[in-house]
């Protein structure tokens, strides 16, 4: 055995291999890129509403302006002391927190059935919910204006907030969340007298929350950032606007000032960034979940 032992050839060392290094920093290198594009509106933005404009600085001045001279907060105590935001700014939260708040209650109570009752046309009627994502919502504009004005809704936060919160995509995630419950769970409780709302309230959702956050964020960074359908039914009521409406005022407010315009825009960005970077983990836990 010793001899046959020797006489074997020795194992080449196998060369490592340069693909798995080169792959991996051209992975890192395109990541890199999109964040570049993703993150650099808000920098600039940013670096002009903290530029102090009495130093005689140009917001054309590229790359120059994204390093000020001078650091200043008097642009966002300007823009919102003279132009009045906190009014909009509690009108933003007051349509953002009734929007999503309705959205989780019409989403989970019309998901619920669909995902674990059997009737007849349970497919068809979750297809027509699905088809309806296709659909542009601008094409329901006019319909939902006729309406909200026949029941006296216009110029209402009410009459932003309805039409928005049955819609298809939330219906949608909750329907899947609700399909990955094992369903002796849901017999076991049936089998112990539990009410169908009990079983909703008690099992169902609580074992969704992480689909429940994904949902809120969502409608949340949707909602707050909607211009087109609260600037149409508050059209007549202009005090009532949302901050995504309000902002666009600036222009004509200060005369074309790029300063007093990012310092706006930031004051609109900044809160609905901060809760999202603050429940990302539950809102990739949820949308993961929906695609399973």
């Amino acid at each position: 055995m010793s001899a046959r032992t020797a006489a074997a050839p020795a194992r080449v060392a196998r060369p490592v291999s340069w693909r798995r290094p080169v792959n991996t920093a051209l992975r890192y290198a395109l990541l890199g890129v999109i964040l570049i594009f993703a993150v650099f509106p808000f920098v600039w933005t940013l670096a002009i509403a903290l530029t102090d404009k009495t130093a005689g600085s140009s917001i054309y001045a590229f790359p120059q302006s994204l390093l000020p001279r001078r650091v200043t907060l008097h642009n966002f105590v300007d823009v919102y002391r003279t132009f009045s935001l906190g009014k909009y700014l509690w009108n933003s939260v007051v349509i953002t927190g009734l929007t999503v708040l309705g959205t989780l209650l019409v989403s989970a109570l019309a998901a619920y059935p669909l995902a674990r009752f059997r009737f007849p046309g349970r497919g068809a009627i979750f297809g027509l919910i699905v088809l309806t994502l296709v659909l542009p919502g601008e094409t329901t504009f006019i319909v939902n204006t006729l309406t909200l004005k026949n029941l006296g809704l216009l110029g209402t936060h009410a009459g932003v907030v309805l039409p928005t919160i049955a819609g298809a995509f939330g219906i949608f995630l909750m329907r899947q969340a609700f399909l990955a419950i094992p369903a002796a769970l849901l017999e076991a409780a049936r089998l112990d007298g539990a009410s169908e709302l009990t079983i909703l309230t008690r099992i169902m959702l609580p074992l969704t929350r992480p689909s429940l956050a994904a949902l809120g964020i969502f409608t949340t960074v949707t909602t707050w950032n909607a211009y087109f359908w609260p600037m149409l039914v508050l059209s007549g009521a202009p005090d009532k606007a949302p901050l995504a409406v309000a902002v666009l005022k600036l222009k004509g407010q200060f005369n074309y000032d790029p300063f007093n315009i990012a310092a706006g825009s930031i004051i609109m960005m900044l809160p609905v960034l901060l809760v999202f970077l603050a429940a990302q983990r539950l809102f990739l836990r949820g949308m993961e979940g929906a695609v399973k």
